[in-house]
């Protein structure tokens, strides 16, 4: 069986180590664009500010290793332009010789993953000193152009990798202003708790820009100058993190169906498209979201290698089903843990859902032990059935604790009040007799 993948990171390998694992015979290749295989793209920032002192660090398995160890036909700067459902062939060109090259397959992954968003700006986009960060070549034109001349740091976007950035530039001394065409950060949040986070950033001397869209970008070669619908804003250097957007502009001519919105793949439960031999799995696929009962687009390491496992074990003849998420995520910011599943109170609006909402703030562990910390916690549920539907935790410790339970709990479609049912771990350094999560069901 020939199998052909396209993208060698998160899900495409983890497809391609899940062929191996089942199919003894399988003829594997992959086709990268770039250069990197198999990276923890979520390790960036760290690497930036030296938390994760070698960039090496972050890669998991090099391509040598696919190829020698598991006789896997890696190859990279091969870009592929067209895929022939019809005839089974890729189409693409090899990036560094120009050279046109066509691939026969028996079962085809895309794992193409997604592309920073560049807005269609004005101009000086094309400057240096504007960076996304997204790869590892990425990460290390950042770090070329750090040095002790650049005093000021502009970051477009305040989502994961803003936020991230934000504290990584800080670290090393830099002033940092963040800009947010909306009025607030972190807009996986909702308001009321992202002003947490406002507050965290403003502790930390970051300045926020918030309610303004950037334009363009100004400088002689290298960039000086944000400029806003509002305002303009002296910088060093820019990094961009405004959103990804799927890597599927190569399947506009093919019968692969996708989301108008995006371009993210459609795919069942088995990972297949609507061509039953090709498969899409990561960031350039859907997910079927188990609490909106919707297909859904989240893009995060964690589903890529699930749905990149379920994908090649499929593909291989071990029929396997991806499941689908809740919507969990979780952000390290300062000294804050920000953490948050299921549905916000802005989708349950939007969902038109009977939703409720209860808040609390409780210690982390019990209340008469030591060095305590906050817990802002905020669920919504059904006002009629009293189905949980989501969850938001922000504080300094404990918050991955209740957000995994949270998440646990909408996976298995149970109620707040069952959430008093649950057996959770106590001691006084870590809850109290009633988890804050319990002490709100309680309430409810």
């Amino acid at each position: 069986m020939r199998y052909v993948i396209i993208g060698g990171v998160a899900a495409g390998m983890s497809a391609a180590m899940e062929i191996t694992r089942t199919d003894s015979k399988a003829k594997i290749t992959v086709l990268e664009r770039g250069q990197d295989y198999s990276y923890g793209q979520c390790g960036l920032p760290y690497v930036i500010n030296g938390v994760v002192p070698d960039i090496d660090k972050v890669i998991a398995r090099t391509v040598e290793t696919f190829r020698e160890k598991y006789g896997i036909d890696a190859r990279t700067f091969t870009e592929v332009i067209h895929v022939d459902e019809k005839k089974k062939k890729v189409y693409g060109v090899q990036l560094k010789t120009g050279t046109a090259f066509e691939i026969d397959y028996d079962r085809l992954l895309i794992a193409t993953g997604s592309d920073p968003v560049l807005p269609n700006w004005k101009g000086g986009i094309e400057l240096d000193g504007i960076h996304p960060l997204k790869t590892l070549i990425d990460t290390k034109a950042i770090l070329q152009d750090l040095n002790n001349k650049i005093k000021n740091v502009t970051i477009v976007g305040g989502g994961y990798v803003g936020l991230e950035m934000a504290e990584s530039f800080h670290s090393l001394g830099k002033n940092v202003t963040l800009i947010q065409r909306s009025d607030q950060l972190a807009t996986i949040f909702d308001l009321d708790m992202a002003t947490i986070i406002h507050q965290e950033a403003e502790k930390h001397q970051i300045s926020l820009i918030l309610g303004e869209e950037v334009e363009g970008f100004s400088g002689d070669k290298r960039v000086n100058t944000v400029i806003t619908n509002k305002g303009s804003y002296s910088t060093d250097l820019v990094l961009l993190s405004v959103g990804a957007k799927p890597n599927t502009d190569f399947l506009q001519n093919s019968a692969i169906h996708m989301n108008a919105q995006g371009g993210a793949i459609h795919v069942n439960a088995y990972m297949q498209t609507s061509i039953p031999h090709i498969y899409a799995a990561g960031d350039c696929a859907i997910q079927y979201h188990r609490v909106k009962q919707l297909d859904d687009h989240i893009p995060l390491g964690t589903t890529a290698n699930k749905q990149g496992r379920i994908a090649g074990a499929n593909m291989a003849g071990n029929p396997l089903t991806f499941k689908g998420i809740v919507g969990t995520s979780i952000i390290k910011f300062f000294d804050l843990t920000l953490g948050r599943t299921g549905l916000t109170e802005k989708e349950a609006n939007h969902l038109k859902l009977p939703y409720a909402v209860e808040v609390l703030e409780a210690n982390n562990q019990a209340g008469y032990y030591p060095d305590g910390e906050t817990l802002h916690i905020k669920l919504i549920y059904d006002k009629n059935s009293y189905a949980l539907l989501g969850g938001q935790v922000i504080g300094k410790k404990g918050v991955d604790k209740r957000i995994d339970v949270l998440a646990t709990a909408l996976y298995n479609k149970m109620t707040v009040k069952q959430l008093l049912d649950l057996d959770l771990a106590y001691a006084p350094p870590y809850n109290g007799v009633w988890d804050p999560l319990q002490q709100m069901a309680r309430k409810i």
